[in-house]
């Protein structure tokens, strides 16, 4: 798991941020052994789900049939190992099983740790709606390629321009500050409202678990519910 250092000095270079490697210091600690069985963890704490649903000041999109039995909710950091992980290990697996036949919905929410992440966040929001999640799973794919690039301007550039972003729409993107704004907020209120410290964080029904999930331990933590 990674832990929140995004700061609001850092957010507010973000432009300049980009350009240096030194932006993206952190280094991932070692992953977890998975559970050879598929034996559902103890959650770490609960939440109220009507309060996990309530708007943010970002509007969630949902991937899944919205009335699901089972809400996951996942809060993630663009640069973190573990949440690209999850994402290419454990995310195919539970999307077809759970979320595609309609026993899940899935939502993830924005919780940068650096001003990379916070910029690649902001790009897929730019995406639109429709290519949101399709933007995410090639920054997760393409991490290594660009949250350690000496200058991350240009690798998320040609990212961006594969959902048809233009140079000036990727600058504007980058120097909203009102969606700037948004992004942190919801960080904030993962953080403050429900106790997220570390990526990647879940909610399933409001049963919280911290750290990448196995395919296994996540679909008994599914099971739990249906």
């Amino acid at each position: 798991m990674f832990r929140n250092t995004l700061t609001g000095a850092a957010a507010g270079a973000l432009l300049l941020a980009l350009g240096s490697s030194a932006a993206w210091s952190q280094t991932a600690p070692a992953a977890a052994p998975t559970a050879a069985a598929a034996e559902a963890p103890a959650p770490e704490g609960t939440a109220d789900v009507a309060k996990l649903l309530a708007p943010q000041a970002l509007p969630d999109v949902v991937l899944g049939d919205p009335n699901a039995k089972v809400t996951i909710i996942e809060y993630a950091s663009m640069t973190c190992s573990h949440c690209r992980d999850f994402h290419s290990e454990t995310w195919p697996t539970i999307k077809r099983d759970y979320v595609d036949t309609g026993k899940a919905k899935f939502i993830l929410r924005e919780f940068p740790f650096d001003p990379r992440a916070l910029a690649a966040f902001m790009l897929a929001r730019c995406a639109g709606d429709d290519k949101r999640t399709a933007m995410v799973d090639v920054l997760f794919d393409q991490q290594r390629e660009w949250a350690g690039a000496e200058n991350a301007s240009v690798a998320l550039l040609k990212i961006a321009q594969l959902s048809g972003m233009s140079q000036d729409q990727f600058k504007a993107c980058l120097s909203n500050s009102d969606l700037q704004t948004k992004v942190v907020a919801v960080q904030a209120a993962g953080q403050n409202d429900f106790g997220v410290s570390a990526t990647p964080t879940f909610f399933v029904n409001g049963d919280k678990y911290a750290g990448a999930l196995s395919p296994e331990q996540m679909a008994a933590v599914i099971e739990k519910h249906l």
